[in-house]
C-alpha cells in the first residue's frame, strides 16, 4: 500500500492563484522524481468546529481558505529518497518569504496506509 505525506494549511483568498502556481510547479517536481500522485484541494464544505476543525487547526483567518493536500509514494523508503531529490532540485522554490501562505501554520506528516480500496 502507498505511503502518504499529508498537509493542511491556510491560504489567503487573494493568494490562491499564486498558491496554485507554486503547488503546480511543486507537484510536477514530485512526480518527476517518482511520486505516485500529488493532490491539492481547497475547502468547499468545511464547517467551523467548537472543539476542533480544519480551520481551527491552521488558525485560518476570515480571509483565508483551508487547503488539504497529499502526496503518495510506493513506500516510506521511496518517500525519503524522492523527498531528498526534490529538496535538491533547483526548480523547487521554497524560500519562505516567497511562499503565498504562512508556513508556520501548516500541519504535515507522513502516514502508513491502513486501508486502500
Amino acid at each position: 500500500m502507498p505511503y502518504v505525506d499529508g498537509f493542511v494549511l491556510a491560504v489567503s483568498k487573494a493568494n490562491l492563484e499564486a498558491y496554485k502556481a507554486v503547488a503546480a510547479n511543486a507537484g510536477a517536481i514530485w512526480m518527476d522524481h517518482g511520486a505516485l500522485s500529488y493532490v491539492e484541494c481547497v475547502a468547499d464544505d468545511v464547517p467551523d468546529g467548537k472543539l476542533t476543525s480544519f480551520p481551527m487547526a491552521v488558525k485560518a483567518e476570515p480571509n483565508e481558505v483551508v487547503v488539504f493536500s497529499w502526496i503518495t509514494y510506493p513506500s516510506r523508503a521511496a518517500r525519503d529518497e524522492i523527498n531528498k531529490k526534490v529538496m535538491e532540485d533547483p526548480r523547487l522554490e521554497m524560500e519562505p518569504s516567497k511562499m503565498p501562505f504562512d508556513g508556520k501554520r501548516m500541519i504535515y506528516g507522513g502516514f502508513e496506509s491502513l486501508i486502500d480500496l
